[in-house]
């Protein structure tokens, strides 16, 4: 993105973007650990990440401030506008993923309580390294204004999309089997879906990304 003859204009440009990185960052961490809790039995690290989702609240309504008044002084047009506009809709994503993780951070005292099949664990860590791999990539993407690596964001979910399925198949299995495993097996599937629901809002941050930086939509699998 080229400089512009009024340099406050940058300025407030470059703290938007900033930002979007704060955020990214916050929720890669945000799922990072609630998904340790949740493997762990961590209800401390749990409680954390509860915590953290009134950060990233505090930080979506700073974003949406800075850019309406930007919108309204400045009246930016083509480029500077997609980036604005881009930067709203990903902020709103990294919102809901922060929520996600709330989400999951939320269910980690009651699936503690029970014993959990080490298999079942290692399902939901799977598909949990994979999700915040995307997390952490489609961030440094956009600010790499990495287009292509933002394509590829979508096979990774496609994946993550084989994995929750695979193991919805085997939670279910374990209820049919035992009903007393009905209850810790409900838990994480919750968790499951909403990893998967994770993936989901990443592919739409990487796809308002892909605008921003290209100024086309990305191309339909």
């Amino acid at each position: 993105m080229g400089e512009h003859t009024v340099a406050s204009f940058d300025e407030d440009l470059g703290q938007i973007s900033r930002l979007i990185r704060d955020m990214g960052d916050l929720a890669g961490s945000m799922v990072s650990g609630s998904t340790k809790a949740l493997l762990t039995s961590d209800n401390a690290l749990a409680q954390r990440v509860v915590s953290d989702d009134a950060i990233m609240d505090a930080r979506q309504r700073e974003l949406d401030d800075r850019a309406i008044t930007l919108i309204a002084k400045r009246q930016p047009m083509a480029q500077d506008l997609r980036a604005v506009v881009g930067a709203i809709r990903m902020a709103g994503d990294l919102e809901r993923i922060g929520d996600l993780a709330k989400n999951i951070a939320k269910r980690v005292n009651a699936v503690g309580q029970t014993v959990t099949p080490r298999t079942l664990a290692h399902g939901i860590e799977s598909m949990s390294v994979l999700v915040l791999s995307q997390v952490k990539g489609v961030v440094e993407h956009y600010v790499a204004r990495n287009a292509e690596a933002l394509r590829d964001l979508r096979t990774d979910d496609q994946k993550i999309d084989v994995m929750y399925t695979a193991l919805f198949r085997e939670l279910l299995t374990y209820m049919m089997e035992d009903p007393r495993n009905i209850t810790s097996c409900t838990h994480l599937l919750f968790c499951a879906k909403n990893l998967e629901r994770i993936g989901d809002h990443v592919t739409n941050i990487a796809e308002n990304a892909y605008y921003v930086v290209t100024g086309s939509q990305l191309p339909a699998n």
